[in-house]
This record gives C-alpha cells, sequence and structure tokens, in this order.
C-alpha cells in the first residue's frame, strides 16, 4: 500500500504581490525553497489562512533574498497581498516508511518571510 503524506510545509508565509497577468504558479524566494526541501516545478498546494481558499499550482525560482512569495495567473484572484498562506507539497511513499517520514516544515517570522530561527 501507498500513502500520500506531508512532505514539506512553508507555515505563515506572507504574500508579497499577486500578479494576475502571468502563466500561472507560485514564486518563492529561492532560500525558502531550499529550506522546506522543495524544488522549481513541483506540485503545491496553498492554503489561506485569510480567506479560506485552497488550490494548486506549481513553483517558479523568486530571487534569492528576497522574500517573495507571488501568487502568478489565475491564483492571483484568491489572494492579496499582505494575506497569510501555507504552502505544502507531498510525497507518496509506501506505508511502512510513510509512517516513519518527518516532513520539512518551515516556520517564518510573521510578515518578514524570514526563516524563524
Amino acid at each position: 500500500m501507498w500513502v500520500e503524506t506531508l512532505k514539506s510545509k512553508i507555515h505563515k508565509a506572507t504574500v508579497t504581490d499577486a500578479n494576475l497577468n502571468y502563466e500561472g504558479s507560485i514564486t518563492i524566494d529561492q532560500d525558502l525553497i531550499d529550506a522546506a526541501n522543495m524544488f522549481v516545478h513541483e506540485k503545491v498546494a496553498v492554503v489561506n489562512n485569510n480567506n479560506g481558499e485552497r488550490f494548486e499550482t506549481y513553483i517558479i525560482r523568486g530571487e534569492r533574498g528576497s522574500g517573495i512569495i507571488c501568487l502568478n495567473g489565475a491564483a492571483a484572484r484568491k489572494v492579496q497581498k499582505g494575506d497569510v498562506i501555507i504552502i505544502m507539497s507531498y510525497a507518496i511513499l509506501p506505508l511502512e516508511e510513510a509512517k516513519e517520514y518527518q516532513p520539512t516544515i518551515v516556520h517564518l517570522e510573521p510578515g518578514t518571510n524570514r526563516i524563524r530561527k
């Protein structure tokens, strides 16, 4: 049996921009991508804590150290600048491995998109 389980999470990121005139995706600071063990073009689920929206998209690389969290394309309609979101990726693992797997969780300082120390 295989189980889909949480692989990585960026917790309480603050949306820095929303760009409707783009093909679609979420731009994330490369430092945050690396810290969360995520990768460019990876499918992610996004939850908006401000309005309850949930949607899926994929990651594109943002400038390292910029703190950027920008929703692009249609997803830009589901957020506003300043909204707090959670970004999650998942993996499919064998049941026994999934029971032991520990996801990478990156907590951010409120309003800064900087990793909490």
